[in-house]
């Protein structure tokens, strides 16, 4: 009698077990694949070296996450007007003071001011009276530091351009070339051929310059060699992300769950739930 009662437990004892290994091992990688699945869609799985871990050979080819301050390795340098800055990106801003045609309603009036681009005033509706210059005789510009690193990975023009942030800088009077030194003033921030920087004139240009900051970063990108660079065949259309501040995959690419916790832990404690429901089994068909 005692052996005929024995069994019924181990058998249901056994069965539990099992059932509760098939459910630890179905929850494990179900979320296993809708981690990678989500992945895939920036890039694929994700290898965070954060702001210390160095790029290892093997890694080539996988997303890896970097943070950190960007290094400037060779600084832009702005050859025509001989200022340099030490940014991944520095941009020149060119502005004409120029007649602009304004519509309110039905209402036409014109009035000048900065304008970052020529106005043709041929095309006005009352040109007579608001001729404007023509073209610039000096453009605005894009400068790329020539080397940015950030956790020793450089990166490449993609990653350089999306770099977030700006900043308004004020040039060194004491570098202009001395033609130009002779054409322009400081004022606010700006070089201006104003005669009275106030009062500016049809045809004064004005001339600032904006930086990149140099700021902590997280950085998602492929690996390649010692380079970040995005990932082409990214279902997402961008294959890469850039964010201020230390942040997390989960912050960046909201999208994509958390992988489940300890896999590997997980899938041994299955075996050792299969392997001790199986025993049960064995030993309450034996009873």
């Amino acid at each position: 009698m005692i052996r005929d009662k024995r069994k019924p437990i181990l058998l249901g004892a056994g069965v539990v077990l099992l059932l509760a290994a098939v459910a630890l091992m179905a929850i494990t990688e179900s979320g296993l694949a809708d981690f990678r699945a989500a992945t895939a869609r920036h890039g694929g799985q994700v290898l965070d070296l954060g702001s210390t871990e160095r790029a290892q050979a093997e890694q080539y080819g996988y997303m890896v996450r970097v943070v950190g301050a960007p290094k400037v390795v060779e600084a832009p340098y702005d050859t025509q007007f001989n200022q340099r800055f030490d940014t991944p990106v520095l941009v020149r801003h060119v502005e004409m003071f120029q007649w602009r045609e304004v519509h309110v309603g039905d209402q036409l009036h014109y009035e000048m001011d900065w304008v970052d681009r020529p106005l043709d005033s041929s095309r006005f509706a009352q040109p007579s009276g608001h001729a404007n210059p023509g073209s610039f005789p000096i453009e605005g510009k894009q400068f790329d530091a020539g080397q940015v690193r950030v956790n020793e990975l450089a990166l490449s023009p993609p990653l350089l351009h999306a770099l977030p942030g700006s900043e308004r800088v004020t040039p060194d009077m004491k570098l202009l070339p001395s033609n130009l030194a002779a054409s322009f003033s400081l004022y606010q921030d700006h070089l201006v051929t104003s005669a009275t920087p106030a009062n500016p004139r049809l045809g004064d240009l004005r001339v600032s310059w904006e930086i990149v900051p140099v700021q902590t970063l997280t950085v998602f990108g492929r690996l390649d060699g010692d380079r970040l660079v995005p990932a082409n065949d990214a279902a997402d259309g961008k294959g890469y992300d850039i964010q201020v501040g230390d942040r997390a995959l989960v912050d960046v690419f909201p999208d994509v769950p958390l992988p489940p916790d300890g896999v590997w832990a997980r899938r041994l404690l299955v075996l050792l739930l299969a392997a001790a429901g199986a025993w049960l089994l064995m030993k309450g068909r034996r009873a």
